[in-house]
């Protein structure tokens, strides 16, 4: 396998792409194509159709949004709630797999790429070492280093199988934790949906408020970690 990557990785940059465009293309042409009207009915149907395929690669970005509409999507039938989990977790599980073997096989293209990023490294160096595996579980909740630990752990000696052991737990119950509480709160969510499309001139706002107040306080919370530790 370490010979694989080596060969593919100066062309990983294209081969990433290409899957990419390929993905993208699939799912603009099946819009496209969808037997219905209108461009929101289209996109509901092209979630109902390809929903799984969707959020499996929603979850290799490990976007919450994508657990939120499959959340949704579970409460209206369109999706078997356990599937939906299954399938989001083993998305989030490839991804960070994906980020560990780069880590593990490319340390020196890593050091070069991610030269900017020293102290984040660093980091997560530390907490590894001073907390152990279940800094490997609870990454997915670090704003800024979700990406980062995955990597720097793969420059380690650690375990391969302790660590897809634990990343595929984890994954599982990020996706748990996220898209369950929307299952069960799906009507009072979809009428708020429904009031922010007729009412979007204030929803907007309070969207943009809200969100940027989430992401203000993980960035500050992990800067907190980051003075204290380093």
């Amino acid at each position: 396998m370490e010979q694989l990557f080596k060969k593919l990785q100066p062309h990983s940059g294209k081969i990433l792409a290409i899957i990419v465009v390929t993905f993208f293309s699939f799912l603009a042409f099946n819009l496209y194509q969808a037997p219905v009207s209108g461009f929101e009915n289209k996109f509901v149907y092209l979630l109902k159709e390809y929903g799984y395929i969707i959020l499996f690669a929603w979850g290799m970005l490990e976007g919450e949004a994508g657990l939120i509409m499959a959340g949704l999507l579970s409460h209206t039938g369109d999706m078997n709630l356990y599937i939906a989990i299954f399938v989001a977790g083993l998305g989030g599980f490839a991804g960070d797999q994906v980020y560990f073997y780069i880590g593990r096989f490319n340390k020196s293209h890593v050091h070069k790429k991610f030269r900017g990023q020293r102290r984040k490294f660093a980091l997560a160096h530390l907490l590894l070492q001073k907390y152990g595996w279940p800094i490997i579980f609870i990454q997915r909740y670090m704003y800024g280093m979700r990406t980062i630990i995955p990597i720097s752990i793969g420059l380690t000696r650690y375990s391969a199988k302790m660590f897809a052991f634990i990343n595929l737990i984890s994954a599982w119950c990020w996706a748990a934790i996220t898209i369950v509480p929307v299952w069960y709160f799906g009507e009072e969510i979809l009428k708020v949906l429904h009031w922010a499309k007729e009412h979007w001139y204030f929803a907007l706002p309070i969207a943009i408020t809200f969100g940027g107040s989430i992401i203000y306080y993980f960035n500050k919370a992990t800067q907190k970690v980051e003075k204290k530790n380093l």
